[in-house]
């Protein structure tokens, strides 16, 4: 990768890493529900701007905006959720080590459905030491049942889920020539028409408008850099590094959630959340492959 593909790189894991410190100030002040809303209704009105400012073509067919309903549901809706509702029972630092089981969950997902995303010997060596890396995780959680920190465990890795199914059925997006920033635009669009009337009917938020100066920057944070400026970066990086490359911010958004969640939320991060996460890494290392190749060059 080039030098700016590398400050982009990093930028990004930045802007997705703070997405979990932004959510963790956050779930201290409004509903799971409230603060999903918001990222992606915000997130649609820039997105939207940018487009028409952009003149990008839009979607013309049913067939289109039904698949960016789907994706919008998989991608952001469930996902968001999820992560936010885990959120109110886990640090994010820990949040964002669960997030990263995402490969894993894609290379499940289309190894099953896909004629040519076949099963590999390395694939399965890294989802193997990926799966020990969430056991040591989890481990002394199920030894207590199934506790509110568990739940929020499994919250986080069922949205992973999500974004690997999100991840396979968006591959025909690039069939049917729809520009990157436009699937974008059109999925967290959907998102929010389908979270809308759920916020407005369940948590009902005119009740208490008062927010403190923080949680506004929160909100912004969480939609536009964590959501808009990310989603432009990383289809930029993918333009000019590939997909493989742009693949790499996986492996350093924990790290800098965890940053973020120590030095300024005063989170802990102990020895066994840290084994956890570096077998995780090393299964996505193994996974990806291009390590061990150039260890044998």
């Amino acid at each position: 990768m080039k030098l700016a593909d590398i400050l982009i790189l990093g930028v990004l894991s930045l802007l997705w890493g703070g997405s979990f410190f932004f959510i963790e100030i956050l779930v201290k002040h409004l509903p799971p529900l409230t603060i999903v809303t918001a990222r992606v209704g915000l997130a649609t009105m820039a997105l939207w701007a940018i487009v028409f400012a952009l003149k990008i073509p839009l979607p013309k067919t049913r067939q289109h905006w039904t698949a960016l309903c789907v994706v919008g549901f998989l991608n952001n809706a469930l996902p968001f959720c999820l992560i936010v509702w885990g959120q109110t029972h886990i640090s994010s630092g820990l949040a964002s080590i669960f997030n990263a089981t995402t490969p894993f969950f894609t290379v499940l997902v289309a190894g099953t459905l896909l004629a040519d995303e076949g099963f590999t010997k390395r694939k399965m060596l890294g989802l193997l030491v990926g799966l020990i890396g969430t056991v040591v995780l989890i481990g002394p959680e199920a030894l207590n049942g199934l506790t509110g920190s568990m739940l929020g465990q499994l919250a986080v890795m069922g949205a992973a889920l999500s974004y690997a199914f999100a991840a396979v059925y968006s591959r025909r997006f690039k069939a049917w020539g729809l520009s990157p920033l436009t699937v974008a635009t059109g999925q967290v669009s959907m998102a929010t028409l389908m979270l809308l009337p759920l916020m407005i009917y369940i948590d009902q938020p005119w009740t208490d408008l008062s927010l403190p100066i923080e949680a506004i920057g929160a909100i912004l944070g969480l939609a536009i850099f964590s959501t808009v400026i990310a989603y432009i970066l990383y289809f930029r990086l993918i333009a000019s590094a590939g997909a493989t490359n742009a693949a790499l911010v996986t492996f350093l958004i924990p790290i800098s959630a965890i940053l973020l969640g120590v030095t300024i939320l005063g989170e802990t991060f102990t020895g066994l959340q840290a084994a956890g996460m570096g077998l995780i890494g090393l299964g996505l290392l193994i996974m990806d492959g291009r390590v061990f190749q150039k260890l044998k060059a």
